[in-house]
């Protein structure tokens, strides 16, 4: 039997993938399995993908909407000082956005660069991995960002 996390889509889908925050639009709000930066988050399409490319126009922009809104609700909530969005699919071969917030506290040579660029151990280390004890309240605050209905009416209103 498949973990959730060899089918991170599939997972999201029928309601295993443990990470997922909440469901979009166009898309599943997933955080982070590490938290080197508090509050990064991945975006998940609705269907299994290799690339943007692959969803029609309609489902691009919902996702890339969603992706910024993802961004907004972790500027907001951890305070960073602003987001880096990145779609590769280089190493995993399905479409995901990641949403990596910045903070003025990283070293100036980390924070000019990729978040790819930090050593691989903070991609390892148990000291990053998500951990609900210190991660959750977190969690749940981006959450509650995606989830509040007047939040949800405010970005409709800009939106459309």
């Amino acid at each position: 039997m498949k973990q959730w996390f060899e089918d991170r889509i599939g997972s999201a889908i029928n309601g295993s993938n443990p990470m997922v925050m909440t469901e979009l639009e166009g898309g599943y709000a997933v955080f982070g399995d590490v938290q080197f930066l508090p509050g990064y988050s991945v975006l998940l399409p609705k269907r299994h993908v290799s690339s943007l490319n692959e969803l029609n126009i309609d489902e691009r922009q919902s996702f890339l909407r969603d992706m910024s809104i993802l961004g907004d609700a972790i500027l907001d909530v951890c305070h960073a000082d602003r987001i880096n969005y990145d779609i590769l699919g280089n190493t995993d071969n399905f479409l995901h956005a990641h949403v990596f917030p910045r903070y003025a506290i990283e070293k100036r040579e980390r924070l000019e660069k990729p978040v790819w660029l930090y050593s691989s151990d903070h991609w390892t280390d148990v000291q990053y991995r998500y951990d609900p004890m210190k991660h959750d309240t977190l969690r749940k605050r981006i959450t509650e960002y995606l989830t509040n209905d007047c939040q949800k009416n405010h970005i409709e209103h800009i939106i459309f």
